[in-house]
């Protein structure tokens, strides 16, 4: 079993990865005292050189801990969840490195967040461990990165300003800039890659998981349209922030009693639109090729991704159109590079929350939102992410309808 006092609070796994990386620079950055923390990775040679940066930033890190886990390898797996409260997982594409380290976290109790936008990986997690996981008290939060924390934790913001139990819609619509790593495309390729299995997996959850009995949670199907009145290109996205919205609706009253969600990009223009789709399409073609796969999947081991610079050109928007019970609410959730800086914070808060905010106690493989709520929130906001409540959108009227 875990010791009852760990050595360490925070413990980051595939620290040497692009953004494990990023991770650990946002860990020594970060103003304020600093949690007992350590990097941990396969390759101690790397590790070291890692550390070595790190020092350059802040001269106690030259000590910071190093600790070897292989996922091949349970016992290590065993032995660095028993040493920290929380870990940190940057090991994509996490359905096929990612489940060791889960597995570990459910048997002895540790808490653990990672970054993925998997959902195959999430589902059967849900599936093989959310059981033992609350047996031990494990809470296992996955999507703490840019997927999905700003549109789940964005709705739970907006639903708090409308009135309690009754019926509620939101709307949101993304807009950003960025670009994308070899670690992000390659998760990408191998989702698009297993549908089969995946539309397995997921049958498999629902069948288990049921819903609530006593209330209605619905997404909004529509189609790509062009919205004269936001003037924009309106494309329903098909990723992984929907069902993880879904979810803590599911779990928590104060999403209403009826619940409905449209999530959708907001694109300005046709050739916008048209890189969006046809970069989509094109990837899942190629994800259907074994050696093209096999080609991209690779780039994630080489730590390829924006530069410093392309970074800080980097932002995203999420706007949301809401209303329940008579009242509309118009929110925004914003900040800086949404793939790599903002996603390194996301995840690095979350990880410091579970650690050490005031929660609820609800072990078990959980959404960002029903975990964390109003405590990683305010965390978020402190550094340096928005949530603001602001003036009607244009368009978002006719969008706002219960």
């Amino acid at each position: 079993m875990k010791a009852a006092t760990p050595n360490y609070d925070v413990v980051l796994f595939g620290a040497t990865g692009f953004t494990g990386t990023l991770v650990a620079d946002y860990l020594a950055r970060r103003p304020g005292k600093q949690p007992r923390w350590a990097i941990a990775g396969r390759n101690m040679h790397k590790l070291e050189a890692q550390r070595d940066q790190l020092a350059r930033v802040d001269a106690a890190l030259a000590d910071l801990p190093i600790l070897h886990a292989d996922t091949s390898d349970p016992e290590s797996m065993r032995s660095l969840v028993r040493s920290t409260r929380v870990v940190i997982s940057t090991v994509g594409p996490y359905i096929r490195h990612g489940e060791p380290l889960v597995a570990a976290c459910a048997e002895n109790g540790t808490d653990y967040v990672d970054l993925t936008g998997e959902p195959e990986f999430v589902d059967l997690m849900w599936l093989r461990y959310h059981d033992k996981a609350r047996a031990s008290g494990a809470r296992i939060v996955n999507c703490c990165g840019f997927d999905a924390i700003p549109h789940d934790l964005g709705v739970y913001y907006t639903v708090q300003k409308l009135p309690e139990g009754v019926p509620v819609k939101v709307d949101s619509y993304l807009r950003a800039g960025g670009r994308l790593s070899g670690g992000t495309l390659s998760s990408a390729a191998t989702v698009l890659s297993r549908w089969r299995e995946y539309n397995e997996v997921r049958r498999e959850r629902q069948r288990r998981e049921g819903r609530p009995v006593d209330r209605r949670i619905t997404h909004t199907h529509s189609r790509l349209r062009y919205d004269r009145q936001l003037q924009s290109w309106v494309l329903p996205a098909l990723n992984i922030d929907p069902q993880i919205v879904l979810r803590s609706a599911a779990a928590d009253e104060c999403y209403g009693s009826e619940f409905r969600y449209g999530h959708y990009l907001q694109l300005k223009n046709l050739p916008m639109l048209g890189a969006v789709v046809g970069g989509v399409a094109a990837l899942a073609v190629a994800s259907q090729i074994k050696p093209v796969r096999r080609r991209i999947t690779s780039l994630a081991n080489k730590g390829v991704g924006p530069s410093e610079s392309e970074r800080a050109e980097g932002w995203f928007s999420v706007r949301f159109a809401a209303c329940g019970g008579g009242k509309k609410v118009f929110t925004e959730v914003s900040g800086g590079d949404p793939g790599y800086g903002e996603t390194a914070k996301m995840l690095a808060e979350s990880a410091l929350c579970l650690a050490f905010d005031r929660l609820p106690s609800r072990p078990g493989v959980q959404t960002p939102a029903h975990a964390m709520g109003k405590p990683l929130i305010r965390r978020l906001q402190t550094a340096g992410i928005r949530f603001d409540e602001i003036e009607p959108f244009v368009g978002a009227a006719d969008n706002a309808k219960a």
